[in-house]
């Protein structure tokens, strides 16, 4: 790489400049043993940061992995998942836990027994993938990084992020916020060196295809058809429609849909926009024809989803 050339970077970093991470924190809770809380699947990213105690983390469908303090979980694609003082405690949904015991004005939740205390940063995010790489379809269901696999930097944040957690000040869900976006972003280039990981760099085959996705990510507002999309990637329908399947394995609208709709529900969590609001935004001509598409998607319409996305 060279070094003296700003205009020149590594692929990682090309990368990292393209997969924004926006992340918004549900809320920071205190546990007493016995706890234990189960987050339901959905299509929200979800994470976890230790920054007291010990825990597990009990995914769906898999083994119990144990956590100490400063470790981050993160969960891309929303996985089912349980967070325990123990296996085999008693546990109970995390929208039940949360109606039983609301936060307070700071989303602060404190439950459970009289024993040892882990206290946790939970929350959700949202990756805008404006490359054409696919990496983030193809992350792991589960991603449990200690501090020394973020990095050795990553102390002073964890550190930064108890002292916040320890007081009761103005402007601390902003400040978790911020070095919630850090942290994810350095799990990302963990990632992203792994030396097991595919190259990231190339979707498919032909320019053409690779073309086409990146304009359908960078601009999912426009009013694309096949016939549009094709001449702007300069294909015919047929050859673009081959390349999609090949290389996506989804036809090139079914794909665009799945980017509008993700989008519409990072924006129903991370913001207070309406849904008119987020239908121009995402390429949806009012805010009937989105709730139809996201009720379709996602088996209910984006008002509840917003209700109940934690």
């Amino acid at each position: 790489m060279d070094r003296l050339n700003p205009r020149v970077t590594d692929p990682v970093s090309s990368l990292l400049n393209a997969i924004k991470v926006h992340s918004s924190v549900f809320c920071l809770s205190d546990l007493g043993a016995p706890w234990g809380f189960e987050v339901a699947a959905s299509k929200i990213a979800k994470f976890h940061l230790v920054l007291e105690g010990k825990c597990w983390l009990q995914p769906q469908c898999s083994e119990a992995v144990l956590l100490s303090d400063g470790d981050l979980v993160i969960l891309p694609h929303g996985t089912n998942h349980a967070m325990l003082d123990e296996p085999g405690s008693l546990v109970v949904s995390l929208e039940k836990l949360t109606s039983d015991y609301p936060l307070d004005e700071d989303a602060r939740l404190s439950n459970g027994g009289t024993g040892n205390r882990t206290r946790l940063l939970c929350g959700g995010f949202g990756l805008s993938d404006t490359s054409d790489s696919g990496l983030v379809s193809r992350l792991p269901d589960v991603m449990v990084l200690d501090s020394g696999a973020i990095g050795s930097w990553s102390e002073p944040l964890v550190s930064l992020a108890r002292l916040e957690a320890d007081r009761i000040a103005p402007g601390s869900q902003a400040i978790f916020t911020k070095l919630a976006d850090v942290l994810l972003s350095q799990a990302l280039r963990t990632e992203l060196n792994r030396s097991d990981q595919k190259p990231w760099h190339t979707v498919g085959n032909g320019a053409g295809v690779e073309h086409a996705v990146r304009l359908l990510a960078q601009h999912p507002d426009r009013p694309w058809t096949l016939q549009l999309l094709a001449r702007e990637a300069g294909m015919s329908r047929t050859q673009l429609a081959a390349g999609f399947r090949a290389t996506i394995g989804d036809s090139p609208m079914r794909h665009l849909a799945g980017i509008r709709l993700n989008l519409a529900a990072w924006y129903l969590v991370t913001s207070d926009k309406s849904v008119e609001a987020i239908a121009r935004r995402t390429g949806y001509a009012s805010s009937a024809s989105l709730s139809k598409a996201f009720s379709r998607e996602f088996g209910v319409p984006p008002g509840t989803y917003r209700a109940g996305a934690v």
